[in-house]
């Protein structure tokens, strides 16, 4: 016959409120740089100057995703 282990409950991952906050803030950061980047970024009023390399980087993405571009 077979002999069925039985495994140990599986306990959850507790994260403590003050790791969860500085996870949660630094996630929206970077979600809203990528949202500038890919979505109001338009070269001619960045706030790199008159500098086209990002827009043309993430051009393709742009219209990918439904943003006008031109």
């Amino acid at each position: 016959m077979s002999s069925v282990s039985a495994r140990p409950a599986s306990t959850p991952v507790v994260l403590p409120v003050s790791k969860s906050v500085v996870r949660l803030v630094g996630t929206a950061l970077i979600a809203l740089a990528v949202y500038y980047f890919i979505g109001v970024d338009q070269g001619a009023v960045s706030v790199f100057g008159n500098d086209m390399h990002v827009h043309e980087f993430v051009h393709d993405a742009r219209h990918f995703l439904g943003f006008p571009c031109h």
